[in-house]
């Protein structure tokens, strides 16, 4: 079931991706703001863990998800996935992959939570359903044909649905959709570019 809390989380989690993705397309953004922009939040997470902030915790207290570790994880930990494929790729592919996880993720939560009813073929034990996979999918190869041809939007938004839904573990602790998605779909989508 698709809460009003946890769609306005989704809203947000594109509008922040499309925002991000234009300050970066029109080199406003680069990685050293991207890196003070993490920095800033830990120190926020910091403080929000042990005080409250004007603003900062009535928008972490409606927006954040009851089983986040720490206080502002979500948005962190997207900063540090945009940050990774924008040191790691050419800047078009980059913004795909940014894209991906702003229109892909957001739409895979919403999609499977409003009308999915199937288990997803990909890990039959997770509690994202197909159809929810099948909407990333799809949002996530228009968002990705901004900067990127249809083979490499589509192969790099399907595949990153897929790790998405198939939760990437490493050292027993389940890595961040936001981390796993950009990466996954940045590497196909050069992969494609180069070999195919």
């Amino acid at each position: 079931m698709l809460t009003q809390r946890e769609f306005g989380r989704q809203i947000i989690h594109m509008l922040m991706g499309f925002v991000i993705v234009a300050l970066i397309h029109f080199n406003i953004f680069n990685s050293r703001i991207l890196f003070l922009c993490i920095i800033i939040g830990i120190l926020l997470s910091f403080i929000c863990k042990h005080t409250r902030i004007p603003i900062v915790s009535h928008f972490l207290d409606w927006f954040e998800r009851d089983s986040a570790t720490f206080p502002g994880k979500g948005m962190i930990f997207f900063f540090i996935g945009t940050l990774l494929v924008v040191q790691l790729f050419p800047k078009d592919i980059a913004l795909a992959s940014v894209m991906v996880l702003a229109m892909g993720d957001s739409w895979s939560h919403i999609i499977g939570a409003r009308i999915g009813k199937m288990k997803n073929i990909f890990n039959g034990n997770s509690k994202k359903l197909f159809e929810g996979t099948v909407a990333g999918t799809l949002m996530g190869t228009f968002g990705a044909l901004l900067f990127v041809p249809l083979p490499e939007a589509f192969l790099g938004a399907s595949i990153a649905m897929i790790a998405e839904v198939a939760e990437i573990h490493l050292n027993k602790n389940e890595l961040d959709d936001n981390i796993v998605v950009p990466l996954v779909a940045g590497t196909v989508m050069l992969i494609v570019t180069r070999f195919i």
